[in-house]
C-alpha cells in the first residue's frame, strides 16, 4: 500500500484482493460470488479466492493457522495489497491477520460500509453512513491500528467529511453522540414532512427488496409513463445503487394519486450497524400503506432473496405489512413461474411488460376503499369541485340547473367530507 509524504493512504491507489471464505458445514458458494460483487462496486481488482471448510472458526485468525501461511504466500506471489474476509472479524482477528500476512486486512462490513460511504449522496446519508462506520470501530481500535491513525482514505476509512480519527473512545463517541443529535433534528424534520403528506390523504407505496432487484428501474418507468424524465432517480446495473430514499407523486390514468418510496436494497450478512443507523430513512417503510417487495427472478434461488428482505423488514417492525411479490426482470428469465407465490405478480420494468397489470393490483390494494358516487355541488360552492379534481378524475361531469353534478370515485374519508353533496 502507497502514502503521502504525511503517511496518508493514497485515494486513487489501485486495489488488488484476495478473498477469503470460512465454511463449518454450510455452502458459501453464492455469498463469496456475492463478495466478489461486492467488491467490483468497490473498483477492487479480486485476485484469487480462498475458502477453508473449518469445524470451528479460529478465535485468533479466523481460518487455520496453515490457511493463514497459505494466505501470506498468496499475497507475496500474486503482489495482493489487500485481503477481504467474508464475515465479520474481531479487533483481534484483524490485527493477527494484517501482522502475519503483511498487507491491508478488512471483512465484508468493513467493505459495505465503505460503498455506503462512497455512494451516499444526501446529508442524513453521509451522517447516518458515519455514525455506523463508527459503531463498527469503536470494539475494534486495537484491530484498526495504524489504520485509523491515518487521515480517512481508501477502502475501509473512507468516510463523507471525515477527519482523522485517534484512538480515543472518548473522541469517536463524542462524535457519534453529535452525529445522533443532528439525526434527530433530520428526523423531526421528516415527521413534518410526513404530517403534511397524511393531511393529503395520499397512500404511500414503498419499493423494498434485494439490491439489484430493479427498484429503481420500476420507479422511472412509471415516470417515464407520465412523461416526467426529470424526475427520475439513479438507477445502474450494480449492487447499492441507491442508498438515499427518494419519493415520487405517482398520478394513474383516472386522476388516483399515489406516493411511490423507493428505498436502499438489502444484502445477505448485512450490517447491523447499518440497519440502526439507516431505521431513521427506512421509517417511510413501517408507515406504508403497501410494499412492493421487488425480486429478480432472473436469480438463481429467489426465495434466499425473499428471506434477507423479510429478515430485515421483521428487524425495522415492518413484517406486518400487506406485501405484493413482484418478480422482476422477466425479459432475463421468460420460464420462470410465480404460481407458488401467493399474492405475487410477474414484470419487466426494462420491457415494460405487465405494468399495467401492476398499477391494477396497486389501485386495488390502496384504493379499496373507493366507491363511486353521484355529487350535486351548488355553483357557489365551485372551490369543492376544484378540490375533487385534483383528487380524481370524474367519469361524467354536467351543468345541471342547480349545480355540478358528477359521478366519481371517492374513499371512505372524502365521502364522509362531502357527504351533504353525495345523491343518496
Amino acid at each position: 500500500m502507497d502514502f503521502d509524504a504525511n503517511n496518508n493512504v493514497i485515494e486513487n491507489e489501485v486495489y488488488n484482493a484476495i478473498l477469503v471464505g470460512a465454511s463449518t458445514g454450510e455452502d458459501i458458494s453464492y455469498s463469496m460470488e456475492e463478495l466478489e460483487g461486492l467488491a467490483g462496486a468497490a473498483h477492487i481488482n479480486v485476485l484469487a479466492t480462498m475458502v477453508q471448510n473449518v469445524e470451528k472458526i479460529n478465535a485468533a485468525t479466523f481460518i487455520g493457522s496453515g490457511k493463514i501461511e497459505e494466505l501470506k504466500d498468496m499475497c507475496a506471489n500474486m503482489e495482493a495489497n489487500l485481503v477481504i474476509f467474508n464475515d465479520e472479524l474481531s479487533g483481534m482477528q484483524l490485527r493477527n491477520v494484517e501482522d502475519i500476512v503483511d498487507v491491508r486486512v478488512i471483512d465484508r462490513t468493513i467493505l459495505i460500509l465503505d460503498i455506503f460511504a462512497d455512494r451516499a449522496t444526501s446529508a442524513e446519508g453521509k451522517l447516518q453512513v458515519e455514525l455506523a462506520q463508527l459503531q463498527y470501530r469503536m470494539p475494534r481500535l486495537l484491530g484498526f491500528g495504524k489504520s485509523l491513525s491515518r487521515l480517512g482514505g481508501g477502502i475501509g476509512t473512507r468516510g463523507p467529511g471525515e477527519k482523522k480519527l485517534e484512538t480515543d473512545r472518548r473522541h469517536i463517541q463524542r462524535r457519534m453522540d453529535e452525529i445522533k443529535s443532528e439525526l434527530k433534528d433530520l428526523k423531526q424534520n421528516r415527521s413534518v414532512q410526513r404530517a403534511k403528506r397524511e393531511k393529503s390523504d395520499l397512500p404511500v407505496v414503498a419499493l423494498v427488496g434485494y439490491t439489484n432487484s430493479g427498484k429503481s428501474s420500476i420507479m422511472n418507468t412509471l415516470l417515464a409513463k407520465e412523461e416526467r424524465d426529470d424526475k427520475q432517480v439513479f438507477e445502474k446495473d450494480m449492487l447499492f445503487a441507491t442508498l438515499d430514499t427518494a419519493q415520487r407523486l405517482i398520478t394513474l390514468d383516472d386522476n388516483k394519486k399515489f406516493i411511490l418510496v423507493d428505498t436502499v436494497g438489502f444484502v445477505d450478512k448485512l450490517p447491523h450497524t447499518l440497519v440502526d443507523a439507516f431505521k431513521a430513512t427506512l421509517e417511510e417503510v413501517t408507515t406504508a400503506d403497501l410494499l412492493l417487495h421487488i425480486v429478480d427472478c432472473s436469480f438463481s434461488d429467489p426465495d434466499f432473496h425473499i428471506g434477507v428482505t423479510r429478515k430485515v423488514m421483521k428487524e425495522l417492525k415492518a413484517d406486518n405489512k400487506e406485501e405484493l411479490l413482484v418478480f422482476n426482470k422477466i425479459d432475463k428469465n421468460p420460464e420462470f413461474s410465480d404460481v407458488e407465490y401467493k399474492d405475487s405478480i410477474l414484470i419487466s420494468a426494462k420491457e415494460g411488460t405487465n405494468l399495467d397489470l401492476l398499477l391494477g393490483e396497486i389501485t386495488k390494494r390502496v384504493f379499496a376503499d373507493i366507491v363511486e358516487v353521484e355529487m350535486l355541488i351548488p355553483f357557489d360552492k365551485g372551490d369543492i369541485v376544484s378540490q375533487i379534481m385534483q383528487i380524481a378524475k370524474p367519469k361524467l361531469t354536467e351543468y345541471r340547473e342547480n349545480g355540478t353534478y358528477l359521478k366519481v370515485d371517492l374513499g371512505a374519508k372524502e365521502r364522509g367530507r362531502w357527504q351533504s353533496y353525495i345523491l343518496q
